[in-house]
């Protein structure tokens, strides 16, 4: 233990220099408290859970070396005349709020309410949440959860999670040992380049993860004390960050390239290292990073981008949700003409996803995989992608539509949103843009021509502002006789006569906790295609056929804990299936290949964590 001794020879070292200090000096009538070393028997989360000694973002980087702090917090290091003016910052935008009264701070205030409790006492923080999940989910994850990233510096109070630095290069192996936890089940790790659609909002993008895991605890049951949110700060390419005094991360633009990869390299060593049987889920990364990085450590380590892959399953779901609700088999879903807006890393996840489950559907060969391409139009912000587009990513290029197509339907290569929905007349347009209102009056009154019988519009993105279109948008302008869904909760529409416009919310909470503790639960040693597919196909089948009649394809927010644990289920039986499964704790794989579908629910069920207090027992150590 050289650190341990170093720490030791350096603190007799000091207080032999006081103590000299002290002899040679005219003693003072008074004595300034602050500015007399204080002796602490505690270091690492304990110092900053401890009202007494914490100074949160100003420890000096000595003090974060001393007390085993680094990684703990974010890495610019504040003044305490910073934090206070980041505090009256933070009280003069409540006042503000107060007296307007607009909607998003009254949500931003619940945040603030949670987090507090959260702070005070955790176990009441989680029953609260699963008792109220419906009104609370939308407050710890999407919408909120953007507002609370885009003003984390001013609501930071007390740390949670960690934070590995470009600034921590060389030393990510021993940081992760500042984790007091012995064992961690699950990490939400991002980089904060691409919060929701949201932009670039570097270290204060911890939010998301924080959230994310908040619904691991509430839905999947992970015991909040194996979750671990962790922010991996590359420096931020947004200008108004780089010049805020307040800004609590690094202010120099990100890394690139290969200096970039070592990071990420360094992290993911390091947390495997420490915890080999840990599940990663990587949120939130621009589309740049998320594929190559996906490739790169799927089949090394347990992981998945749920942004690439939780989102597609939730898609698919919700595609084979509104064949249902034709009134068809889910064995229709190829003959399904899909107009798709954006091309982002949701986008493509999405795309690859559904091309793979109509190919499925077709036999699984090459002329299935052909076929189920012809079924996709792709939009992005320069219009129509076809073969003709210059500097295409490669990722794209699987569905450029080829030229001869589009010219056969009256198209070419960027041909606008409006145009392409007008030609191809699609049973689904499915936006993944980012973009607010997307789907404008013009976009909308092309889709009345679609030749479904029941059309279906997607505005997946998030948060609420982002949504390509509203609810009430879809329905006024379409038809009454349309499925709507979209990433953020929206309140269903009264269409009048007693008649509902069902609103479903398509969220990627109905899918990552299932993943996440099925993968746990099981064993898996990696998060395979086939285990997505049985997540999203469980989705699917969840409603019954009165409800999807009704429009209805995905659950209640209510239901969650419910879904989440037959996912869960799916996702164990595939993977032992796959023959992937290695068990879990006292479930060996040869007593776990055993299990029906029934006992299968009930291993799952049984490992999901409550919010009881438990029976404390003091033992001195």
């Amino acid at each position: 233990m050289p650190n341990l001794s170093n720490q030791i020879r350096a603190s007799s070292s000091l207080i032999k220099r006081l103590k000299q200090r002290m002899l040679t000096t005219t003693r003072s009538f008074t004595t300034t408290e602050g500015h007399r070393p204080t002796i602490v028997h505690k270091r690492s989360l304990d110092i900053l859970h401890d009202p007494w000694f914490n100074k949160g973002t100003a420890f000096s980087m000595t003090e974060r070396d001393r007390l085993d702090l680094r990684g703990l917090l974010p890495p610019n290091v504040m003044s305490s005349d910073q934090q206070i003016e980041r505090f009256m910052a933070d009280l003069k935008r409540l006042e503000v709020q107060a007296r307007d009264g607009p909607s998003d701070p009254n949500a931003l205030a619940k945040w603030r309410i949670l987090n507090r409790l959260h702070d005070r006492n955790e176990t009441m923080y989680y029953k609260v949440l699963i008792a109220n999940i419906e009104e609370y989910a939308p407050i710890v994850y999407t919408p909120t959860v953007g507002l609370v990233c885009q003003n984390y510096s001013g609501l930071f109070r007390r740390p949670r999670g960690m934070y590995f630095s470009a600034a921590d290069r060389g030393e990510m192996m021993s940081m992760v040992y500042n984790w007091p936890a012995e064992q961690v089940d699950m990490i939400v790790v991002t980089d904060g380049s691409r919060i929701l659609g949201l932009g670039d909002l570097g270290v204060q993008g911890i939010g998301i993860a924080i959230g994310k895991l908040d619904l691991y605890v509430a839905a999947a049951g992970i015991n909040p004390q194996r979750v671990l949110p962790v922010m991996i700060d590359v420096g931020t390419n947004n200008e108004k960050l780089l010049k805020d005094p307040l800004y609590l991360g690094l202010q120099e633009h990100r890394l690139d390239g290969d200096e970039y990869i070592a990071v990420i390299d360094e992290f993911m060593e390091a947390v495997f290292t420490r915890w080999p049987h840990v599940i990663v889920q990587f949120e939130d990364f621009q589309s740049k990073w998320a594929f190559k990085l996906l490739q790169r450590y799927r089949y090394t380590y347990r992981m998945f981008n749920d942004d690439v892959q939780g989102t597609a399953g939730v898609a698919i779901a919700g595609l084979l949700g509104a064949v249902r609700a034709q009134g068809r088999p889910m064995i229709d879903f190829p003959k399904q003409k899909i107009v798709v807006a954006g091309a982002g890393s949701a986008g493509i996840g999405v795309l690859n996803d559904a091309r793979k489950t109509m190919a499925r559907m077709l036999g699984n060969n090459e002329s299935a995989f052909e076929s189920a391409r012809s079924q996709f139009w792709v939009v992005d912000a320069k219009g129509l992608i076809t073969e003709e587009r210059e500097n295409l990513d490669p990722e794209v290029q699987p569905f450029a539509r080829r030229i001869k197509e589009v010219n056969r339907q009256g198209l070419g290569e960027g041909a606008s949103l409006v145009e392409v929905v007008r030609e191809v007349k699609p049973d689904v347009l499915l936006g993944l843009s980012a973009v607010g209102g997307l789907f404008s009056k013009e976009v909308l009154e092309a889709l009345k021509g679609s030749t479904s019988t029941r059309p279906a519009i997607f505005a997946m993105s998030n948060p609420t502002n982002n949504a390509e279109c509203t609810p009430e948008a879809a329905f006024s302008i379409v038809g009454d006789n349309i499925i709507f869904a979209s990433g953020s909760p929206f309140k269903d529409v009264d269409l009048g006569n007693s008649q509902i416009g069902h609103c479903n919310q398509g969220n990627n909470m109905y899918l990552f906790p299932g993943i996440g503790l099925g993968t746990l639960l099981s064993g898996s040693r990696i998060v395979s295609d086939g285990m997505l597919q049985a997540a999203a196909e469980c989705l699917a089948a969840y409603m019954t056929e009165e409800e999807v009649l009704q429009g209805i394809i995905f659950p209640s927010t209510s239901r969650i804990r419910d879904i989440t644990k037959k996912v869960a289920a799916a996702v164990v039986k595939e993977a032992i299936e796959e023959d992937l499964a290695e068990g879990y704790r006292e479930m060996d794989v040869r007593d776990l290949v055993k299990l029906n579908e029934e006992e299968i629910l009930e291993y799952v069920q049984n490992n999901m964590w409550s919010p009881d207090y438990p029976t404390l027992v003091y033992n001195k150590a």
